[in-house]
């Protein structure tokens, strides 16, 4: 795994912030399992890829399915906290 700028807020040395996940190899034929989480700072790892979670973003559970991109980022940096701002325009002019 390659240094990324998402690893850098943890000391290289002390290795990628891991969180014991049920994460369970899926038998073909079988419905794949989302996984349910709050731990916004486990890092993605290689063996994450093609599994789905949901994860918490402080009110609600969003869904977030893990591709290759993701490796070595945080999960919680797929599951926004905040909500985009918009202007809202007045009717009476």
């Amino acid at each position: 795994m390659f240094p990324t700028r998402a690893l850098f807020s943890r000391s290289v040395w002390k290795g990628p912030h891991i969180v014991p996940l049920p994460i369970k190899a899926v038998k073909p034929g079988d419905k794949k399992q989302i996984i349910k989480t709050q731990a916004r700072s486990a890092t993605i790892l290689p063996n994450f890829v093609g599994v789905d979670f949901m994860v918490h973003n402080g009110r609600t559970y969003q869904h977030v399915s893990i591709t290759e991109d993701m490796v070595g980022h945080k999960l919680g940096e797929f599951a926004a906290t905040r909500k985009a701002f918009t202007y809202k325009m007045s009717k009476n002019k």
